[in-house]
């Protein structure tokens, strides 16, 4: 087991070099061979979910590698981030599934770009050294880029263009903190920085240029605006991975660096990351109401999610932490429905516009009842994974401030507003436009894409406990890692009603 990450990682790698050596015909060798690949990969991951020790707080399966000079090749897992790798190997072989028809042209070319995708996203949740976790982070906008520009719809070119240079930016100010912090620490080790105090000054500004890549990629207000155009020219297993694992590395970054490296900063920024949180929750349900397209509905309503992320990991405490990260692993199973759910009909009719469905209940029952289970988990209904995690997110935010939470309520009634408006126009109604008529409802293929989203859906919907208890301990220590690093400053903070 203890080349077990190693493994996982790159064996998509393993897999993108076998398709390479194909014949640039051979369309349907190199769908399987990715398909296999993916299965693979999933299912050795699922090892590490086995062998994974829930009370240890610590960081496990670590690997040690002499690499270039001082930097080395460190991988770990611990309960925040092992999750994130299951969530990610699992979501592929349904994106490999997914394109199975939708892709026709480069096909040896699409699945070797999903395939070193995958590797770099599962490096930046396993990488213990800044330098191989800047690597991995910024790696994975070169696949998505290539994979939006091809693949895309019409204005592909624009949104790869605007995704790549939103996020690129971001990360060239997280590239100097890191710079600055090697310089301060003498080490890139990512659990030796965890156990550095930096100085109260250094921390704003490591927080604030750390900030700057961390909320490009999550996305928050309102630095949001690429991730709309993305998802809408995006094909539609592009926008499962956009949607399912690139906006949770936001997240994860906060929880791997901002939350315990910088506590005092954190601590003092808090009030603004609830501003933005909660600005994002509202105003980007208002905008998905009057949305035509349904992916942008969809996109906007991501924007919407991650609010209650951001403002769940900067209340900073136990139930807070616990629900933003499920609320991630939720969102990146709903969400990836929903897109998967638009992309089943978009391949019947090659259109996006709401206004061009209705009463699709008559030819496609099955798919009605797949899509009502994830617009209802979306809304956060109880007994669906959604509700999970924004209940405890809410939870922490009323002990935190009052204000936030109520405000950030008001989320939960829009997004049930723009949600359940979108299912009646979409699913019922009378089926009179002709074109909708000849539909046939899912086939063997995207009932065994979209079968296991449903029952995971459900399932931690009503059993939320084999996630909470995996991150409990990490999450544990992490919270009061970060209040007792604060000193006197959480006293201050607890009299102000922000701790």
């Amino acid at each position: 087991m203890s080349s077990i990450l190693s493994v996982t990682i790159f064996l998509p790698l393993v897999g993108a070099l076998l398709i390479a050596t194909l014949n640039p015909e051979a369309k349907g060798n190199a769908r399987w061979i990715a398909l296999w690949t993916t299965i693979v990969t999933f299912a050795v991951s699922l090892l590490i979910w086995i062998n994974f020790d829930p009370t240890t707080p610590g960081f496990q399966f670590v690997e040690e590698h002499a690499w270039l000079g001082t930097l080395k090749y460190k991988m770990g897992v611990d309960g925040i981030s092992m999750l994130f790798v299951i969530l990610t190997t699992f979501l592929m072989p349904l994106c490999i599934l997914a394109s199975w028809q939708s892709i026709q042209i480069r096909v040896k070319e699409y699945m070797i770009a999903f395939l070193i995708l995958e590797t770099m996203m599962l490096g930046v949740f396993c990488a213990l050294d800044l330098v191989l976790f800047y690597l991995f982070f910024e790696g994975g906008l070169i696949p998505m880029f290539v994979i939006i520009g091809v693949w895309g719809g019409k204005r592909r070119v624009y949104a790869s263009f605007k995704f790549f240079l939103y996020t690129l930016l971001g990360s060239v100010l997280m590239l100097l903190a890191m710079m600055a912090m090697y310089w301060h620490a003498g080490t890139t080790d990512i659990p030796t920085l965890l156990q550095t105090k930096f100085p109260r000054d250094m921390q704003w500004w490591l927080w604030i240029a750390f900030f700057a890549s961390f909320a490009v990629k999550m996305p928050m207000w309102p630095v949001h605006t690429w991730l709309p155009d993305a998802h809408v020219e995006a094909p539609t297993a592009g926008s499962v991975i956009l949607a399912g694992i690139l906006l949770k590395m936001g997240g994860y970054g906060f929880l791997r660096f901002s939350l315990p490296m910088f506590p005092n900063a954190s601590a003092d920024l808090a009030p603004f990351v609830f501003t933005l949180s909660i600005v994002a929750i509202v105003y980007t349900s208002l905008v998905a109401l009057v949305q035509e397209d349904i992916k942008k509905l969809i996109a906007y309503s991501s924007v919407a999610h991650m609010g209650y992320v951001t403002m769940g990991i900067f209340t900073a405490s136990q139930q807070g932490v616990d629900g933003a990260i499920f609320q991630m692993l939720s969102h990146g199973i709903v969400s990836s429905a929903l897109f998967l759910c638009v992309g089943v009909i978009y391949d019947r009719t090659h259109t996006r516009e709401i206004a061009a469905y209705g009463g699709l209940v008559e030819r496609m029952p099955k798919y009605a009842v797949a899509f009502m289970v994830f617009t209802m988990a979306n809304v956060g209904l109880p007994g669906t994974s959604g509700f999970i995690g924004e209940f405890l997110t809410l939870l922490s935010a009323f002990r935190a401030n009052t204000w936030v939470a109520i405000i950030a309520t008001t989320g939960v009634i829009l997004s049930a507003a723009y949600a359940l408006y979108l299912y009646r126009r979409v699913i019922f109604g009378a089926l009179e436009k002709a074109n909708l008529k000849s539909l046939l409802d899912l086939s063997p293929r995207e009932v065994a894409i979209l079968a296991p989203l449903v029952l995971l859906t459900i399932f931690y919907g009503v059993y939320p406990a084999p996630v909470l208890d995996v991150t409990a301990t990490s999450v544990k220590n992490l919270v009061e890692n970060y209040q007792s690093a604060q000193g006197t400053a959480s006293a201050s903070l607890t009299t102000r009603g922000y701790q």
